[in-house]
């Protein structure tokens, strides 16, 4: 009995050791779903492989995309600015006022974005001079165009003009993730919301001014 004991003790002496040297088990690395651009499939990456957040810099694709979507977004809000004085059509006024409403806060974020990283701001009128303009703006004989017109004529017109100027911006945010921009995250989260936010006013538009006989030449 008392050699069974002293086995017993030495056993259990030998397995502490060994619990005692050997290295906790790993955990699991974490995964990390890395969101792709719009229309992209999200990649997934070993969190040792993702930066935190203060590590993501800003970049000059960025910065190009915001300074060139404040003037995109001041033509859209000349634009419907024009829609109180020239329409009763319900729908169109409510489509513009939607409009207004998001691009007017959207307008104030991406000021605050430049402005937080020591980059010039532009001014809303910036881009419109011949060359200059970004995707889907309208020239000025367009614009003068849409200011002359009127009830059922200016209802088509705006809203084709309109789908033109977002299909624009849809572009440049399409340019920037092909640039290696909006990586940063708050680059990344206004960018996919314009894209997210005019893909469903384009398709309603789409349909309104289908309900209202087409484009017009």
């Amino acid at each position: 009995m008392r050699r069974l004991s002293v086995l017993l003790l030495f056993s259990g002496l030998v397995l502490a050791g060994c619990s005692e040297d050997a290295p906790p088990p790993a955990p699991n690395a974490p995964i990390v779903v890395q969101p792709g651009a719009p229309g992209q499939d999200a990649k997934t990456l070993p969190g040792t492989a993702v930066p935190s957040v203060s590590e993501v810099p800003f970049t000059a694709a960025d910065v190009i995309f915001f300074q060139g979507m404040i003037p995109h977004h001041g033509q859209a809000l000349r634009m419907t600015s024009l829609v109180p004085s020239r329409t009763k059509n319900r729908d169109v006024t409510l489509i513009a006022e939607r409009i207004s409403s998001t691009q007017e806060d959207e307008m104030t974020q991406m000021r605050k974005w430049l402005t937080s990283r020591g980059q010039e701001v532009p001014s809303t009128d910036h881009g419109h001079g011949a060359g200059e303009l970004m995707p889907g703006m309208l020239t000025e004989a367009q614009f003068d165009r849409l200011e002359k017109a009127k009830d059922g004529e200016f209802d088509r017109l705006f809203t084709q003009f309109m789908i033109a100027h977002h299909m624009g911006a849809l572009e440049m945010v399409e340019k920037l993730f092909a640039a290696d921009g909006g990586q940063e995250t708050e680059t990344y989260v206004f960018a996919t919301h314009v894209d997210s936010d005019q893909r469903i006013e384009i398709d309603r538009m789409q349909q309104l001014l289908a309900s209202m006989g087409g484009p017009l030449e």
